[in-house]
């Protein structure tokens, strides 16, 4: 067997660590290539003992981790409890470790002026690489550190989530090896030629025609199509169900065409963003994202049914023996009414498969070729033997 997962719920997080790693050595041995560790807050401040437990007895080459406020594995999804998860992937000696192959980072932020100085302890922009990107919400810029690897390196997968076991700065953990910090990214970082595939699904569904925008400022959209943003809007809202209307109502968000050389246009060619408010007076509806005139648009909404149905579909892209999973806080039992909706689908597609995850204060993954940190959505890297 080439993956294994692990799930302690014991109230004391030194039996817990020893449950977690006991399951992976019974089913995978020691010494594996990737192990991933998962912790829920309650745990947070042990999260130094706890690693060092997995590097002591499990000894694998290479160790990541963080904090969260909800985790999941195989077909399990743990709130907000008292938890422990680890996940651990061999590929029989065929996966090089090291400063060439796959390795452990650490990237720190500091502030400089307006902006941000990034540290690290490597280069992993490497086009056919792929990197898992654990981030800290309060003290990391992720959204700038994924576009500036989206330019350096077009070629490089990014996946990951932002730790969600705190609310404010030093209360989160991320592992690196036998670094535990409060603060910063880290990641795990997989050279060339290592079977995985990444995949997001935003859970939407469009709803109107896709039309394009003919003027717009910074997260503006003015006009689309030759009309107010707004009046474009109150004209969808009449023109759907009045399921539609309810939902556009309740969560309405915009979807952005990233490649305008298609001839149609379905889910996946949509960069969703959140509709954050509207000007009454100058017609202008605000987006989650700076947009540009000259790209197609078209609204969306989001529930329990669309969001299923769209992981589903994501999946069904691509095959997979095992997976890594990082859902939105809002997903679950907040979304679906009760826990386990996203870990089922997945532990179903992967025929069973070991599945280990974390719930995210945010979500990066690639859509339309180049990765994004996102909201709401579940970011789904694939492995295979």
């Amino acid at each position: 067997m080439a993956f294994a997962a692990a799930l302690s719920e014991h109230p004391l997080a030194t039996h817990a660590v020893g449950e977690v790693i006991g399951q992976v050595l019974d089913q995978l041995g020691d010494a594996p290539d990737v192990a991933v560790l998962f912790v829920t807050g309650a745990f947070a401040g042990a999260t130094d003992d706890l690693a060092n437990a997995v590097r002591t007895l499990l000894r694998p080459r290479v160790l990541v981790g963080a904090t969260a406020a909800s985790v999941l594995v195989d077909a399990q999804e743990v709130e907000e409890r008292p938890a422990v998860v680890l996940f651990a992937a061999s590929w029989g000696g065929r996966l090089r470790t090291g400063s060439s192959g796959a390795r452990a980072v650490h990237f720190a932020s500091h502030r400089e002026g307006e902006g941000w100085r990034l540290t690290g302890t490597g280069d992993v922009a490497v086009d056919g690489a792929t990197l898992v990107l654990l981030a800290d919400p309060f003290t990391f810029p992720v959204d700038g550190f994924v576009d500036e690897l989206a330019r350096r390196a077009p070629g490089l997968t990014v996946v990951g989530g932002l730790a969600s076991a705190a609310r404010g700065p030093g209360g989160n953990r991320l592992v690196a090896d036998d670094l535990v910090t409060d603060r910063g990214a880290v990641g795990l970082f997989l050279p060339p030629g290592v079977p995985v595939r990444a995949l997001v699904s935003q859970g939407c569904r469009p709803v109107g025609d896709p039309l394009v925008i003919t003027r717009a400022r910074d997260n503006l959209i003015e006009e689309i199509a030759g009309r107010p943003a707004l009046d474009r809007l109150f004209e969808t809202a009449e023109a759907v169900s009045p399921e539609d209307r309810s939902l556009m109502a309740q969560s309405l968000q915009v979807g952005l065409v990233l490649d305008e050389a298609k001839e149609s246009f379905g889910p996946g060619d949509f960069l969703v963003r959140p509709v954050l408010g509207a000007d009454r007076e100058s017609r202008a509806v605000a987006v989650g994202s700076d947009v540009e005139v000259g790209t197609t648009v078209q609204f969306q909404v989001r529930d329990a049914a669309s969001a299923s149905a769209d992981l589903r579909a994501t999946l069904a892209e691509a095959a997979g023996s095992a997976a890594l999973v990082f859902t939105c806080s809002s997903r679950g039992s907040h979304l679906f009414g009760e826990p386990g909706h996203d870990a089922e689908t997945v532990h179903a597609h992967v025929d069973g498969g070991a599945v280990a995850g974390m719930f995210c204060a945010g979500e990066v993954g690639p859509v339309g070729g180049r990765p994004f940190v996102h909201g709401f959505t579940a970011s789904v890297l694939l492995l295979d033997e």
